[in-house]
C-alpha cells in the first residue's frame, strides 16, 4: 500500500533533494502552478515526466498533512479534512493512470546527434521510472480499494489553491487553521469526484480484463456510470477534463465484450450484436442485421467488409456450409453499395459467375427489403432500376432473366419504355429471345403436358421428406404411366445392397418404389444428423413393411434403433445423461438376436457394442454376454476384451491376463501376411503388405469401430496399446509416453509380421479424434505432442506440451503436476526449442529440470544466433549460477547493456541464497508460471 512520501522514493533508492530555504521555494513553486492549473492530471501528466509528477504529488501529501508510514486504504476518507482526503485521491488516481497509460504503445522519439551526458541522463530517468511503475503496479490492488471507497463518500471535498498553499507556507504560529477547515480551498463537488473516480477505475478494470474477462463488467458498470454523471452535470461543469471520445470507444468495447440481457442497449449496438453471432455462429441473425441496416445505412462500409473477410477465411478452412452464408452478406453489402453509389465489388461478380435460381431469389428479396418505394428518392430507385438492369444483361439462362424481369420490384422500377429498350439490346445479342414486355407467367403457371407434369412430381418427390406427401406423389406418378421405376430417379438415393436385393425383389411397383425411397430418404436423413425426419421416414416404412414381410420389419426394427442410438448420442448424451433402461435392452437384444435369413448392416452390430463401451456397461460385456455370441461376433468380442482389460485396470499387473488377450488380438489385425511369387524366370519373389486373414476383423474395420468410442477409459486404454505397439519396434527412436502403458507386454515373437506403418497410422488418427471428444486430456496432448516430436515437427509439438501443461495448471497459474511434465517431457522441450534456435529458451528449460542440466544450459547461452527474445527472458531464470554465467559471458563479450539486465536479474532480493526454501521455491514458481504463460502465447 502506498504510504506518504517516503514509500516510492526509497523503493526507488532516489535521495530527496535537501531541505534548505531554496528548495523550499521550489517546491512552494511547483505546488502553486499546479494549484494554478487546478490539479488537472491530464494537463500535468503531458507536461511532466512519471519522476517528477510523482516528486509533486508526494510533496502535495506531505503538505496536506497525511501522516507519514501510512498505508492509503487504511485510512477513513471520511475522517480526514477535505483537503488531506483529497491529496490522497489525487495520489491515488494518477497511480492508476500511470499504470494504464505505462500498457499503451508509444512511438519512439527520432534520436538526435548522440551526446553522452544527455544518453545518460535519459537512461538514468528511464530507470527511475522503471522503478516507479513496479511499485505502483505492485501497490494497484492498495490503490483499487481507496478509490472504490472513495465512490461511498457522499460530500464535497476541496483542493489546494495558491492562496490555501501560501497560507501553509507561513509560520506555523501565523497559522489559525483555516486551511483546514471544510470551506478552504477549491471546492470539488461529489457529483464531480465520483464521475472522475469513476472513469479512472473504468479505465485499470479494462486493462485487468486482458487477462480477466470478467473484471470486464466491472469496467462496463464504471464507464456508463461515468456517462450517466456527465449527462446529468455536462462536462462544462467538471473542473477536471473527461476525454468523451475515449469515453465513448470504452463503452463500445465493453458493450461487445461483455454479454447483456438488456434488449435495448443490444438493438442500440449492432456492432455487438454482429460479434456475438460470428462468435457463437449464428449467422442467420447477424445475416437479419445486415438486411435491416440497408435502409438505415448505419453500418460502416468498412465494417461490412471486415465481416465478409472473416466469413471468406472461415469457408476457405474448409467449412463449406459458410459458402451461401458468405454469398448472402455479399448481395446485402452489394446492394447496399448500389444504394450509396459505390462501385459493385468484384466479390459478387465471382460470386454470380454460376447463378441458380436460389441465389436469384435471395437477390430479388434483398432488393425489395433494402427499398421503400413510398418514401424514398427518386435517385435511390434510379441506381437499383439501373442495378436490376445491367444484372438481367449479364444474364444468359433466360429462366433466369425472366425470373428478374416479372419481379414486382423491376416493374414498379422501371418504365414501359425502359423496359423496351431492354428487351431491344437482349434481342441484338440472341436473336433467339423472345420477350413480351407484359410480365412473364410464373412457369408452374403454363399449362404443361403430360411429360413436364411427370417431370414436376418428380421433382417434388426428389426434395419431399414428408412420408404421407412422398405417397401421394407416387401414386400420382404410377397413374400417369406404368414404365416408369421411380426409385432410380435420383442417383443420390443409396440403400445398401444387403438391403436392397430384398426390397427390388417386392413384385407390386408402387410398393416397391415406396419402400425403397422412404429408406434411402431416412438413412440419408440420419446421415446428416436430421433425426426427426428420418424417424418419421422409417417409422411410416416400418408400418408399410409390417403388413406383407417379416424380413423387412426387422430391418427397420434394426434401422430404427440404430437411430436412436445416434438421437440419443447427438442430444440428451451429449450431456451426460444416461440411456433409457429401454434402449439399452433393445442394444443388447439386438446383440443376441438369432432370426435367420434377416440381412443385417455391420455398422449396427458395431455402434451397438460402442454404444455398450461409452455408457460403461461392463459388466454384461464381460459376464452376461452369451458366448456363442462372442465366438461369432468379432465387435462383440473386442469389446469384450476392452471392457474387461478397463475393468481391470485398477487391480494389481498380474491379474490382467485380458489386456494380454487384447494386445494379441489387435497384433493379429495389425499383421501382415508374406505371399510368395514366382517370376518368369522361375526364382521366387518374397511380396509383403498384404493384410493377414488371421484378425478377427478387418484393420480398417476395426478403426471405424474405434472411431465410434467415446468413453474417456475405454479410448486412453486402447490408445495406449496402440503406443506401445508403436514403440516395441526395434528402430524406434523416440518413444511415445502414454497413460496405462505398463500394462501391455514389452516384446513381439515376430516382429516383422506386424505392419509397424499402419500402426504409426492408427496412433495419429485415434489421438486425433480422441482430442475431438476432449481437447483438454493433458494425456491426449502429450501423445500428439510426443507424436509430433517423433516426426520432427518441432513447433507443432512445442504446442501441444505446452497445451498439455496449460488445461491441467489454469493457464499456468497453478504448478503443473509432475506426472504431467516428467524430465522427459521437459528434455524434449529442449530439444525443440534448441532445433528451433531457441537457445535462451533451452537455459530456462534446463532449470525445470529435478537436477538443473548446466552443461546444456551453459552450451545453449553461448550461441549468438539466438532466434528467441533473448536477455529479455532474463527476468524468467531463478537459478543464480545460470544468471552468474550470463553475467560473466556478457562480460567477455563486452555486452554491457546485456550484462546489466543480468546483473539487475541476479540482484532480486528473493533469489537471495540466505532465504529460506520456502522463499526461494516460491521465486521460481512465479518465474516458471511467467515463463510459460509467454511460451504459450508465442507459440498458441
Amino acid at each position: 500500500a502506498f504510504s506518504s512520501k517516503p514509500s516510492v522514493n526509497e523503493q526507488n533508492q532516489v535521495q530527496p533533494p535537501p531541505d534548505n530555504k531554496r528548495n523550499r521555494i521550489l517546491k512552494l513553486l511547483a505546488l502553486k502552478v499546479a494549484a494554478h492549473l487546478k490539479w488537472d492530471l491530464d494537463v500535468l501528466e503531458k507536461s511532466l515526466s512519471v519522476p517528477v509528477l510523482n516528486m509533486l504529488l508526494n510533496e502535495l501529501l506531505c503538505i496536506s498533512k497525511v501522516p507519514p508510514g501510512t498505508k492509503h486504504v487504511d485510512v477513513d476518507l471520511s475522517s480526514l479534512p477535505p483537503t488531506t482526503a483529497m491529496a490522497i485521491l489525487l495520489y491515488n488516481r494518477w497511480a492508476i493512470r500511470t499504470i494504464v497509460q505505462s500498457s499503451f504503445p508509444v512511438k519512439q522519439a527520432k534520436p538526435g546527434p548522440p551526446q553522452l551526458n544527455v544518453m545518460n541522463q535519459m537512461q538514468q530517468e528511464k530507470e527511475l521510472t522503471d522503478n516507479i511503475l513496479k511499485v505502483l503496479k505492485e501497490q494497484a490492488a492498495d490503490s483499487i480499494l481507496v478509490l472504490e471507497g472513495a465512490l461511498k463518500l457522499n460530500k464535497d471535498l476541496y483542493v489546494h489553491t495558491i492562496r490555501t498553499l501560501d497560507l501553509l507556507a507561513m509560520e506555523p504560529g501565523m497559522v489559525n487553521g483555516e486551511t483546514e477547515s471544510s470551506t478552504a480551498g477549491l471546492k470539488i463537488s461529489a457529483e464531480e469526484i465520483q464521475c472522475q473516480v469513476c472513469y479512472d477505475l473504468g479505465a485499470i478494470y479494462f486493462q485487468q480484463g486482458a487477462t480477466n474477462a470478467a473484471v470486464h463488467e466491472n469496467a462496463k458498470e464504471k464507464f456508463f456510470k461515468t456517462k450517466e454523471l456527465i449527462a446529468k452535470n455536462g462536462s462544462s461543469s467538471l473542473h477536471f477534463t473527461i476525454d468523451e471520445e475515449r469515453l465513448a470507444g470504452y463503452c463500445q468495447a465493453c458493450g461487445v465484450l461483455t454479454s447483456s440481457s438488456d434488449d435495448a442497449s443490444q438493438q442500440a449496438t449492432p456492432y455487438s450484436q454482429i460479434h456475438s453471432c460470428m462468435k457463437s455462429g449464428n449467422y442467420q441473425v447477424g445475416l437479419k442485421i445486415f438486411l435491416e441496416d440497408n435502409l438505415t445505412l448505419s453500418l460502416p462500409v468498412q465494417f461490412r467488409q471486415s465481416v465478409l473477410r472473416e466469413l471468406f477465411q472461415k469457408a476457405q478452412q474448409g467449412n463449406d456450409p459458410l459458402d451461401e452464408v458468405c454469398f448472402k452478406v455479399c448481395v446485402c453489402n452489394t446492394v447496399c453499395d448500389v444504394l450509396q453509389g459505390r462501385t459493385i465489388d468484384i466479390q459478387f461478380c465471382q460470386l454470380f459467375l454460376k447463378p441458380s435460381k436460389e441465389k436469384i431469389d435471395f437477390l430479388l428479396e434483398v432488393c425489395s427489403r433494402s427499398i421503400n418505394l413510398e418514401n424514398t428518392t427518386e435517385a435511390l430507385k434510379r441506381k437499383m432500376a439501373s442495378f436490376l438492369k445491367n444484372l438481367c444483361l449479364g444474364l444468359e439462362d433466360l429462366q433466369l432473366v425472366f425470373m428478374i424481369s416479372s419481379h414486382e420490384l423491376f416493374i414498379k422500377l422501371l418504365k414501359d419504355d425502359e423496359r423496351k429498350l431492354l428487351i431491344d439490346q437482349m434481342r441484338k445479342r440472341s436473336p433467339r429471345i423472345n420477350l413480351c414486355t407484359k410480365p412473364v407467367t410464373s412457369f408452374y403457371d403454363i399449362p404443361a403436358s403430360a411429360s413436364v407434369n411427370i417431370g414436376q412430381l418428380e421433382h417434388q418427390l426428389i426434395l419431399s421428406v414428408d412420408p404421407w406427401r412422398i405417397r401421394q406423389i407416387l401414386i400420382e406418378l404410377h397413374g400417369m404411366t406404368s414404365e416408369r421405376q421411380f426409385w432410380t430417379v435420383s442417383n443420390k438415393w443409396e440403400v445398401p445392397n444387403v438391403y436392397g436385393n430384398v426390397i427390388l425383389g417386392i413384385k407390386d411397383n408402387l410398393t416397391r418404389d415406396l419402400v425403397y425411397i422412404l429408406m434411402a430418404k431416412g438413412l440419408h436423413c440420419c446421415a446428416i444428423k436430421d433425426f426427426v425426419h428420418a424417424k418419421q421416414l422409417f417409422a411410416a416404412c416400418l408400418e408399410l413393411v409390417t403388413e406383407f414381410s417379416p424380413k423387412l420389419r426387422q430391418v427397420m426394427l434394426n434401422e430404427m434403433l440404430l437411430l436412436d442410438i445416434y438421437t440419443h448420442e447427438a442430444g440428451a448424451g451429449v450431456s451426460g445423461e444416461r440411456p433409457p433402461s429401454d434402449l439399452i435392452s433393445r442394444v443388447r437384444g439386438y446383440l443376441e438376436m438369432r432370426v435367420p435369413d434377416i440381412p443385417l448392416r455391420q455398422v449396427i452390430a458395431e455402434e451397438c457394442v460402442a454404444f455398450l463401451l461409452n455408457w460403461c456397461e461392463n459388466e454384461y460385456l464381460t459376464m452376461q454376454v452369451p458366448l456363442p455370441l462372442v465366438q461369432t461376433n468379432p465387435y462383440v468380442k473386442l469389446g469384450q476384451l476392452l471392457a474387461a482389460t478397463c475393468k481391470e485396470l485398477p487391480g494389481p499387473k498380474e491379474s490382467r491376463r485380458t489386456a494380454k488377450d487384447l494386445w494379441e488380438v489387435v497384433v493379429q489385425i495389425c499383421s501382415v501376411s508374406n505371399q510368395h511369387k514366382r517370376g518368369n524366370d522361375g526364382r521366387v519373389s518374397l511380396i509383403k503388405h498384404r493384410e493377414s486373414t488371421l484378425g478377427i476383423m478387418y484393420r480398417c474395420n476395426t478403426f471405424f469401430f474405434l472411431n465410434s468410442l467415446q468413453e474417456p477409459l475405454v479410448l486412453t486404454t486402447i490408445l495406449s496399446l496402440f503406443v506401445k505397439l508403436h514403440n516395441v519396434r526395434e528402430d524406434i527412436v523416440n518413444d511415445i509416453a502414454a497413460e496405462h502403458i505398463s500394462i501391455w507386454p514389452s516384446s513381439i515373437p515376430n516382429l516383422q509380421s506386424v505392419d509397424f506403418e499402419a500402426v504409426a497410422v492408427t496412433v495419429k488418427e485415434l489421438v486425433s479424434y480422441a482430442l475431438t471428444i476432449n481437447a483438454n486430456n493433458h494425456f491426449w496432448l502429450i501423445i500428439q505432442a510426443d507424436i509430433y516430436f517423433a516426426t520432427n515437427q518441432y513447433s507443432a509439438a512445442l504446442h501441444y506440451y505446452l497445451q498439455a501443461g496449460a488445461v491441467c495448471s489454469d493457464f499456468f497459474n497453478k504448478m503443473v503436476p509432475p506426472d504431467v511434465y516428467t524430465d522427459q517431457v521437459i528434455k524434449r522441450m529442449i530439444k525443440c526449442c534448441s532445433l528451433l534456435n531457441c537457445h535462451t529458451q533451452v537455459a530456462i528449460l534446463c532449470q525445470f529440470l529435478r537436477e538443473v542440466d548446466y552443461k546444456t544450459a551453459f552450451k545453449a547461452l553461448q550461441e549468438q544466433n539466438s532466434h528467441d527474445a533473448m536477455d529479455s527472458y532474463y527476468e524468467y531464470i531463478w537459478d543464480v549460477t545460470i544468471l552468474e554465467y550470463l553475467t560473466y559471458l556478457h562480460h567477455k563479450r563486452g555486452e554491457t547493456d546485456k550484462r546489466q539486465i543480468a546483473i539487475k536479474a541476479i540482484g532480486q532480493t528473493e533469489l537471495n541464497a540466505s532465504n529460506p526454501e520456502e522463499v526461494l521455491q516460491l521465486a521460481a514458481q512465479r518465474r516458471k508460471k511467467k515463463f510459460l504463460q509467454a511460451m504459450a502465447k508465442l507459440y498458441f
